[in-house]
């Protein structure tokens, strides 16, 4: 999650607020607050930061001026190198170039890349009112059966609109390599498993082997967002998407990767299918669209085929230690979640499977 609900950020922000200035792991108040002002209008000192989300992935903070307003801060987490999926540049680049767009994202409100500020990049953007639906529980407690329909066909319909950009009309056609998505996707995966296995699983081997073999011809090629579903969006309580978060590790590619991840994301209540994410999708509490129903969405929105996937192929068990190298070392390389959409995505029927 980037980016607090309304209600989430409620309560840290008062707390901040009402201790006063404290130090903050990841934050020079001072320095931050003296940039901010200088680069944000209208902001009033003091401002006070509050901690919203962390680990691994990027940090996110509020920011809330003296007025109430309020201001969300990025930054890479704390001790990371310099790796793709922790450059605040790219993160504020895409989000940038969307602005103008029908993808919902949050305001862009100013890039630090001089260090001597806060010691790594950070950007700041516009604080959205809103709540991220991560798990069956939120779901029954944000979000009402009503509008979870609605909910579906949004994040579909934002998904698919994301999708259909020209990527050289907003300026992200320099962003990265479009061609050969899976093939580097799959080689960069093995990689990753070869520096964090503990043990030597042949399955592994094998599987990979298999799917460099059977992988689908490349059709679409656009913005591959790479971490696309329920719990990297902000939503109203009317089930509109507010904004699309979490842009870390957004590349140029195969744009199905996406729709494979958010498949695999999208598990229905009472199915029998292993629940082996590291959080069960809130699509779990009911009264979401099916599988195929966002298929067909997705196709009638796009105009895409997606007649050789099935869902449930896509949705079925992963194979065991998948999230070995993500959960060791974050996402360093900023490609364990992209690479295993694209291997489900490659194991679709006419494929070998």
């Amino acid at each position: 999650m980037s980016v607090a609900g309304a209600s989430d950020a409620s309560d840290a922000s008062d707390a901040a607020g009402a201790a006063g200035p404290t130090a903050l792991p990841g934050v020079d108040a001072v320095s931050v607050e003296r940039w901010m002002l200088a680069t944000i209008s209208d902001l009033v000192a003091p401002i006070a930061f509050s901690l919203i989300s962390g680990g691994h992935s990027n940090l996110t903070y509020v920011a809330e001026d003296a007025s109430g307003r309020r201001c969300v801060v990025r930054r890479p987490p704390l001790g990371s190198g310099s790796t793709r999926a922790h450059d605040m540049g790219r993160e504020h680049r895409v989000m940038a170039a969307l602005a103008p767009t029908s993808v919902p994202v949050p305001q862009m409100l100013g890039l630090c890349t001089d260090e001597t500020v806060n010691e790594r990049p950070f950007y700041v953007m516009g604080h959205v009112d809103g709540h991220v639906i991560a798990n069956p529980g939120e779901a029954d407690r944000l979000l009402n059966p009503a509008v979870r329909q609605h909910a579906s066909e949004s994040i579909v319909d934002v998904l698919a609109d994301l999708h259909g950009i020209d990527v050289d009309a907003v300026g992200l056609g320099d962003a990265a390599k479009r061609e050969h998505f899976l093939e580097r996707q799959l080689a960069r995966m093995h990689a990753v498993w070869k520096q964090n296995q503990t043990r030597e699983l042949t399955t592994i081997d094998d599987l990979h082997a298999r799917l460099v073999a059977t992988q689908p011809e490349q059709r679409y090629t656009g913005i591959v967002h790479s971490d696309y579903r329920f719990g990297n969006v902000m939503v109203s309580p009317t089930g509109e998407m507010l904004a699309v978060l979490d842009w870390e590790l957004w590349t140029l590619g195969d744009v199905l990767a996406d729709v494979g991840f958010l498949l695999n994301n999208w598990y229905e209540p009472n199915e029998s299918t292993p629940l082996v994410w590291m959080e069960i999708p809130p699509t779990m509490a009911g009264g979401f669209s099916s599988r195929h129903d966002v298929i067909d969405r997705y196709t009638a929105r796009t105009g895409f085929d997606l007649s050789d996937i099935d869902p449930p192929v896509l949705c079925g068990p992963r194979c065991s230690g998948r999230d070995r190298g993500h959960k060791e070392r974050g996402r360093a390389g900023g490609l364990g979640r992209l690479g295993r959409a694209g291997l489900r995505y490659a194991t679709g029927p006419g494929s070998g499977s």
